[in-house]
């Protein structure tokens, strides 16, 4: 009995490694997320300093949705055997919670750890950006593009120009997206960037190349449709806001761009009919009556003030 006993006790660790490697195999090969973090489970429980099943768990989590979740697992890992894909990792999951910070905190880690991690140091100036840290997200940004000229890159690193107000600096970033890609959204982005410094004909004529390289570009028909209002071309205004309603029949910032131009070339009755279909989908989602404030979350309210407040005071009166 005793040597029985004795052999048991030698076979039970050789079995258990088994298990591990048998779970873990199979958590690798599945697709289905929540069958992997239940296999990877019964790896940690067999072998709880796994650390490469809190990671594929961890992932697994984060692709759920269950970021604390995979937070919890990623610094489990850090706090014995801190790396720079870790930290990466963990960064990411505080990200899609919106926690700047943390996620900051996490990809300069990662970045001190591993100085070749491209993705770190963009990731980085991702996280500064959100932050309002423009000028942190700049260098980052300018590193980033040192190594890797990637169009996206050039694109953020015009918006936080853009945000500082350098103006010339932010439109040689957004020219050079559009040169390199020529692709409907880097035509798109440049005439959105126009639009706000007031250049309208040139954003009008961005819209028109981005629409041309995709007539599914339902942002560029609103956006020219403004830049035609704000230009005094009115029925093509009205065709742009109407082609936009076909993409989402709700959007009241189409809606309201019809009233306005409607207003302008004084059809009356298509104009306040436009209004009310928009105050009818404003006002389903606050309790706010039918007056200026209803349009503070607009497109129209928050870009073209001046503008709005003047001629919503004419169709609020017909």
């Amino acid at each position: 009995m005793k040597k029985a006993f004795i052999t048991i006790i030698t076979l039970m660790p050789l079995l258990a490694i088994g298990q591990v490697n048998k779970f873990f195999r199979q958590g690798i090969r599945t697709t289905n997320l929540k069958e992997k973090i239940e296999l990877f489970s019964k790896v940690i429980t067999l072998e709880p300093k796994n650390f490469d099943a809190y990671f594929y768990r961890a992932i697994a989590k984060n692709d759920l949705g269950d970021y604390n979740g995979a937070i919890v697992d990623y610094s489990k890992i850090i706090v014995f055997e801190p790396d720079a894909d870790t930290y990466y990792n963990r960064g990411n999951s505080k990200y899609s919670l919106e926690d700047f910070e943390g996620a900051k905190e996490d990809y300069e880690n990662a970045f001190k750890l591993d100085p070749n991690f491209i993705d770190a140091l963009y990731s980085l100036g991702c996280a500064k950006f959100d932050l309002g840290d423009y000028k942190g997200a700049i260098t980052d940004f300018t590193n980033v593009l040192s190594k890797a000229p990637l169009p996206k890159v050039f694109n953020l690193r015009a918006s936080a120009y853009r945000a500082l107000k350098e103006y010339k600096k932010a439109l040689k970033d957004y020219t050079y997206t559009v040169v390199i890609t020529g692709s409907s959204n880097a035509y798109y982005s440049r005439g959105e960037f126009y639009l706000s410094v007031n250049y309208y004909q040139k954003a009008n004529d961005d819209f028109s190349k981005a629409i041309k390289k995709n007539t599914n570009n339902s942002f560029a028909y609103f956006y020219r449709g403004v830049t035609n209002l704000l230009l005094g071309k009115y029925t093509k205004a009205i065709a742009d806001f109407n082609r936009t309603l076909t993409f989402d029949p709700t959007d009241f910032d189409a809606m309201l761009g019809l009233a306005l131009t409607y207003n302008k070339i004084n059809d009356f009755n298509n104009a306040k009919l436009n209004l009310k279909n928009a105050e009818n989908i404003l006002s389903t989602n606050t309790n706010i009556e039918s007056n200026l404030k209803l349009f503070e979350n607009t497109y129209w309210f928050q870009n073209q003030n001046y503008v709005f407040s003047k001629e919503y005071e004419v169709l609020n009166k017909l």
